[in-house]
């Protein structure tokens, strides 16, 4: 129960917090539960995007893709011909007659990968539609970089294996890994690593795009035009679908079983359905609108909870959240540690003695790809990327600086799954063992060189460190209405290197979770500006609007903060009359405080609030931005004393 004399930290109209004594009638126990019972852990992950949780998953998922290889290779040396039967065994799948049968490799590596490519084609769609690359000038200097990488390998085997006859298996030395190369930069963890994976996923994506075009063109057999038009007509219904919003996963399934079996009897590998099915998945920000219409059928359940309704509810929910995110936080714990390790356990068995040892390491092919990964792709990707900055004069580079991107080339000479798909078609016998070989070198030194490369930025210090790994280049702004600090509440320095800007809700069980941390934060970190915005969710929170009435009657009298802390303080008790009471409580003018409440005093700048978040696609609260970029990752205070760590380096560098 909140009673008179109850103490409570306040901050003054300076941003500096002071104790003070509230004076206020009695709460009733009803009215003030604390809203902090709620699971602190739980809320600070809460908003954490599908983008963000990738960057977990991918250290585990690197950890078991390499268990899996590790276990490929102890199975097939301890009984080679074990390992060879298991995954030769034909599997057949037929409706009336008809069907289609591989071996249980073949069904891995053209079925199962897909998914793979899938979630590498969703991740690609995300930062095009969300991320990094919607400044779509930044797509440039990457995706040259890509094509540069990719050439440079090849180059590399063919001079290697000139007038030999494994010159035809150049596909297998064009491209990256994405889920160990992404997957070794979080194990090596360089500082700011965030626009550093946005470049190197735009290069890897080319990687994936181009060399699928190859598996499915060169190293495909006889193609059969019928089923390729057949399949081509499906995608083609699937891009509709997706231009009419309609993302029914259910539909999708069905379209793209048919699909896959086309694709499979043309002739051309199936797995890139994959790809080009996780480019068509859309991300955004969830439509305050869409929210809105889930939480009235999610009412009407509650009135009357029948299936229906619960039917209709559930619809509802997964609609309001964009297709893209929904299916990477699905399918990509199931791609990193189920797929991928499968496909590793099944492609990376290789018999290895001293005399195999001995000539492989000398053969043309392990050599030409080998040398390909570790030398030409980073030459490639990283000549390119200066070259186009050079002759843009600067207009076209990189989002990173140029430590970050020679580091990142040389982890783009991660190889393994498409390598892999590959080798396994271009070759047979004694030479897809030393492809293999090759194969495993090129991952392992391209790992090693990565981490001394990036262990150099140890040796730089401040703003020279920074500007190495992160580069000039500016953010983007997500946030559409800039900071005003003559009409802007602010708590902090006037003038800062770093500004937070938080979209808040005074009843959100959620903000008032965020409220210690962002004093915490602007405890722990001096150089730091807060702004709070309103962004009142009246679909769920019916007293929200006049709390934020409220804390603009007390910001007319010049006492903005302390209310804005009563009222987080106070979420349970938003009544009228608790709101005038929390005005006697700060000492304010309380009939002039009354009059305002009364008549929604500053109804136009919290309406003013509400357009600006919905122009800069928010829909929740809390909703963070970070010297105008919206913050996707966890509110506890640890990972946000990073983010805006990060933000002021940058802001140091470009000033």
């Amino acid at each position: 129960m909140h009673t008179a004399g109850t103490a409570r930290t306040l901050a003054a109209q300076n941003g500096e917090y002071v104790t003070m004594s509230i004076a206020e009638e009695p709460l009733s126990t009803a009215e003030a539960p604390s809203n902090r019972s709620i699971d602190l852990r739980a809320w600070s992950r809460r908003s954490e995007s599908s983008i963000a949780a990738f960057g977990r998953t991918e250290t585990a998922g690197a950890a078991a893709l390499l268990v899996a290889a590790v276990a490929a290779l102890v199975w097939a040396n301890a009984d080679f011909g074990s390992y060879e039967r298991t995954w030769s065994t034909r599997l057949s799948v037929e409706i009336g007659g008809s069907g289609i049968a591989m071996p249980v490799q073949g069904w891995i590596n053209s079925g199962l990968m897909a998914f793979f490519f899938f979630v590498v084609g969703l991740e690609a769609r995300a930062e095009l539609d969300i991320g990094e690359l919607r400044d779509r000038t930044r797509i440039i200097a990457p995706l040259l970089a890509g094509l540069g990488g990719m050439a440079a390998a090849v180059v590399v085997y063919v001079v290697v294996n000139v007038g030999s006859s494994t010159g035809h298996g150049w596909g297998a030395a064009m491209s990256t890994d994405t889920a160990l190369a992404l997957g070794l930069l979080a194990l090596i963890r360089p500082p700011f690593p965030d626009r550093l994976r946005a470049f190197m996923l735009t290069v890897m994506v080319v990687d994936d795009a181009v060399s699928l075009i190859v598996v499915a063109t060169v190293y495909s057999t006889r193609i059969s035009v019928t089923p390729l038009v057949v399949a081509l007509g499906i995608v083609a219904v699937m891009v509709l679908l997706v231009m009419r919003r309609i993302t029914s996963g259910g539909i999708f399934l069905v379209l793209a079983l048919p699909a896959w079996v086309a694709l499979s009897k043309s002739g051309i590998d199936p797995v890139v359905l994959g790809l080009v099915m996780g480019l068509l998945a859309y991300a955004s920000p969830a439509a305050r609108s869409d929210l809105e219409r889930a939480t009235d059928l999610f009412r009407g359940f509650r009135e009357q909870p029948t299936p229906a309704l619960a039917r209709a509810a559930r619809i509802g929910l997964q609609s309001a959240v964009a297709p893209n995110e929904r299916l990477a936080e699905f399918f990509h714990p199931w791609t990193s540690f189920l797929v991928v390790p499968l496909f590793a356990l099944a492609n990376f068995g290789l018999a290895i003695n001293g005399s195999f040892l001995v000539h492989a390491i000398g053969s043309a092919v392990t050599l030409g790809i080998a040398l390909g990964f570790v030398v030409g792709k980073p030459a490639g990707v990283a000549g390119v990327t200066w070259l186009v900055s050079r002759l843009s004069r600067g207009r076209l580079r990189p989002a990173v600086g140029w430590l970050a991107v020679t580091g990142g080339a040389t982890l783009t000479g991660a190889t393994f799954t498409v390598s892999l798909l590959v080798a396994s078609i271009a070759f047979r016998g004694e030479a897809l063992r030393e492809a293999k070989l090759g194969i495993l070198l090129a991952a392992v030194a391209s790992a090693i060189v990565s981490a001394v490369v990036f262990s150099t930025s140890r040796m730089l210090r401040g703003p020279a460190r920074t500007r190495a790994l992160l580069g000039t280049t500016a953010s983007i702004s997500d946030l559409v209405v800039p900071v005003d600090p003559d009409r802007d509440h602010l708590r902090g320095p006037a003038e800062s290197l770093v500004t937070l800007v938080e979209y808040g809700d005074f009843e959100c069980p959620y903000c008032g979770q965020a409220e210690p941390v962002v004093r915490e934060l602007l405890a722990d970190v001096g150089d730091l500006r807060y702004v709070w915005r309103h962004l009142p969710l009246v679909d769920v929170h019916p007293r929200a609007k006049l709390a934020a009435v409220a804390s603009e009657s007390a910001a007319a009298q010049g006492a903005f903060w302390p209310m804005h802390d009563l009222l987080l303080d106070h979420q349970d008790a938003l009544r009228p009359d608790n709101l005038v009471g929390y005005a006697q409580a700060i000492g304010l003018d309380v009939e002039r405080f009354r009059r305002d409440l009364e008549s929604h005093f500053g109804k136009d700048r919290i309406s003013e609030d509400v357009e600006g978040a919905d122009l800069s696609g928010v829909s929740g609260t809390p909703s963070f931005f970070i010297n105008e970029r919206r913050y996707r990752g966890a509110y506890d205070l640890t990972t946000l004393k990073e983010a805006v760590r990060l933000a002021k380096a940058q802001a140091l560098v470009n000033r």
